[in-house]
């Protein structure tokens, strides 16, 4: 089995005691996740410096959504005659002054993350891993080499609270810890989930309440709330001899659940698991960091436990339900994102099963001819503010049919691909209709932003682009003529002409409307309507018209296709994907830091996304496909082994060094990554 292991950490960046990191965002990161949407999370140094930031967030059934359970965890070690020395979330220690130890390696084991501790002349594996589709974490201790007993004390830090709750929040009732004979339970009120813990081999606990005060600086920097607590119960103590095992499980399953496969049984099928994924993924002739990228891939692809309706209705068809959770920490499934996603997450790493899964799954939300945008966390209905997410919907579709061939699914969503066009041709929510003059598709409403640039502060939608946007018409284009190709296909020749006539309209005015003759490439926005922003056509430069070329059936004259890729070329590439805007602009921003405002100001106004390189090269490929080389991922990389340690961030400043920012993995960053490797890789 493939064993991929990011290098061991060129830098551990440190934080100075009692300060905050000049910059918190250049902290490197870990994440386990556990096929849920819970997961793991933390810095590799141990300090706690984000709300999100902990051993166990489980995934649970609305209206709780993602709990944080175990916050953080302490570790002393102690030798007799060699003294005492802390790791793991020093915050619990409660005195400054103690100076952390810090690990000489970290390492990713089949995507899962290794610190490696060397004391006076011992060292101590550490390991943090989740079962699958359990709200389960096992942090491991192995004493690997040296000689003589090392007593470890291992310190829990508490605040039930959802993930993204803020870190001063109160629970209602207080703290309390029941000892049961499989182990401990603590509970923080009625209405919140049950935390176990129990070690293996058992382990003394000395119960020792206290509430310990801590600082989040990553909250401070990002303008949120940034002091809260944490209760500790007290701590387990156990003596390790070298050769030794120890493991503390924390849970909020039952115990039966618990108790169902010992330590060593799951991790042996975990890594069984992950290593078939890369089977099934890699082959012999690929190599390079691929197997990073699938295992990384994995941890998007979860069952929507908060909505046990869709796994009844998924398991009454014999299905299992699954969607993709577009980013950690705080992103649930989005359907734009998953769309985007579902090639790169699913197709590429031969996961076709799970690729049928989600699109009947967003098959069934499709209502008023859009699928959702996004499910809010811990509530069971959708959010459908989109104007995109609909028609990359027929995209993936048709990605799904030309790797797998099932028709079956596809005459199975074909009904809602005739309802999502006829509701776009006769007009639906938020704006979203055709233009009858000219065939083109127009968007917007007062108070909403429905194209992927959606940031939004209060009433302030900071990239207006009500009207006929770029990519949406590109997009709509794309989707008619799939349609009737697909309709022609399986109703008979000619069912599709209707479609057929609606997207020849919309590529005729497309390439009379959209060219910009004064700038030699394409409008963002024609026909810009005045909702907080000027009327008329918008001429900045932005990544959007690369979808005019990039997409299955492409848009626009094929005579002008190398000048858009030349712009994009020269005033968006960057080593990390695409700048949302060009440098030169009026609103472009070369850092997305700060505040919210200061970052939403900066989100589509020059941050760079990684997930654009696809798009990028897709057209790349069609104008100039000698230039294309693995080199235009080299970027990547590198970035493997910063800020989410094996992932891929979400943006990035718009100017070098291009710090990673915002969400530490995002779906379709690595979706898109690992989609352009692979191709890139076969196209020597």
């Amino acid at each position: 089995m493939s064993q991929p292991s990011g290098e061991p950490l060129r830098v551990l960046r440190n934080f100075v005691s009692g300060q905050d990191a000049i910059d918190p965002h250049l902290s490197q990161e870990w994440l386990v996740t556990n096929g849920l949407g819970g997961y793991a999370s933390g810095t590799v140094l141990g300090p706690i410096l984000r709300r999100y930031h902990g051993l166990l967030i489980a995934s649970l059934p609305n209206p709780l959504g993602r709990f944080m359970m175990l916050h953080g965890l302490s570790e002393r070690f102690r030798m007799p005659g060699k003294g005492v020395a802390f790791a793991g979330a020093r915050e619990l220690i409660g005195d400054d002054r103690v100076a952390p130890l810090a690990p000489v390696e970290f390492r990713l084991e089949c995507g899962l993350p290794v610190w490696v501790y060397e004391i006076w002349d011992c060292r101590i594996e550490k390991r943090v891993f989740m079962p699958y589709k359990q709200n389960t974490a096992h942090i491991e201790y192995r004493y690997v080499q040296g000689s003589g007993a090392i007593r470890l004390g291992l310190k829990p830090g508490i605040h039930l609270r959802n993930h993204g709750g803020e870190v001063d929040s109160r629970i209602h009732g207080e703290y309390a810890l029941y000892a049961r004979e499989a182990g401990l339970e603590i509970t923080g009120g009625a209405g919140l989930p049950v935390l176990r813990l129990k070690t293996t081999p058992p382990a003394n606990f000395t119960y020792e309440p206290r509430t310990v005060t801590i600082e989040y600086p990553i909250e401070r920097h990002r303008g949120y709330p940034w002091q809260g607590t944490l209760w500790s119960p007290g701590y387990f103590r156990a003596d390790l001899e070298p050769g030794s095992v120890f493991v503390l499980t924390a849970s909020s399953e039952p115990w039966e659940i618990i108790h169902a496969l010992p330590h060593e049984e799951v991790t042996a099928s975990e890594r069984l698991r992950r290593g078939d994924l890369i089977h099934r993924a890699v082959t012999e002739r690929d190599g390079g960091v691929l197997p990073e990228l699938v295992l990384a891939a994995d941890q998007f692809l979860v069952a929507p436990a908060g909505r046990p309706e869709d796994s009844a209705r998924a398991r009454a068809l014999g299905l299992e339900p699954l969607t993709v959770i577009a980013g950690y920490h705080w992103f649930t499934d989005w359907g734009r994102d998953t769309m985007i996603s579902l090639e790169g997450l699913t197709l590429t790493a031969s996961r076709y099963q799970e690729a049928r899964w989600i699109l009947r799954t967003f098959a069934h939300y499709v209502c008023d001819g859009l699928i959702p945008n996004m499910f809010p966390e811990g509530e069971k209905q959708g959010l459908y503010h989109t104007a995109d997410a609909s028609l990359w919907f027929f995209h993936a579709i048709s990605r799904y049919v030309d790797v797998t061939g099932d028709r079956v699914t596809l005459r199975t969503i074909l009904p809602k691909l005739h309802e999502i066009a006829e509701a776009h041709i006769r007009g639906t929510r938020f704006g979203i209709h055709v233009d009858q003059r000219d065939g083109l598709l127009v968007q917007g409403e007062d108070g909403y932003q429905l194209t992927w640039m959606d940031a939004k502060v209060g009433d302030w939608v900071v990239t207006p682009r009500r009207g006929k946007a770029v990519e949406i018409n590109a997009l709509w284009y794309n989707a008619l003529c799939l349609l009737s190709k697909w309709v022609d296909e399986e109703e008979g020749s000619g069912a599709g002409s209707t479609f057929r006539q609606y997207a020849e309209r919309a590529r005729q005015s497309f390439n009379q409307r959209f060219w910009n003759p004064r700038t030699g490439y394409l409008f963002d926005v024609v026909d810009r309507e005045s909702g907080g922003g000027k009327p008329g056509d918008d001429p900045v430069c932005r990544p959007n018209q690369l979808f005019a070329i990039s997409l299955e059936n492409p848009v626009l004259e094929r005579s002008r296709w190398a000048a858009v890729v030349d712009a994009a070329t020269k005033y968006l590439l960057t080593p990390v994907g695409l700048r949302s805007l060009a440098p030169g602009e009026p609103d472009y921003k070369k850092r997305y830091d700060g505040d919210l405002r200061s970052r939403d100001a900066a989100y589509h106004q020059g941050s760079v996304w990684g997930w654009l390189i696809g798009p990028y090269v897709d057209a790349l490929a069609k104008v100039y496909p000698e230039r294309c080389s693995l080199d235009l991922l080299r970027g990547f990389v590198s970035q493997l082994n910063e800020a989410c340690v094996g992932s891929i961030s979400e943006v990035f400043d718009a100017e070098e060094p291009h710090t990673p920012r915002a969400c530490i993995a995002q779906a379709w960053s690595v979706a898109e990554v690992l989609r352009t490797y692979i191709k890139l890789s076969r196209m020597k």
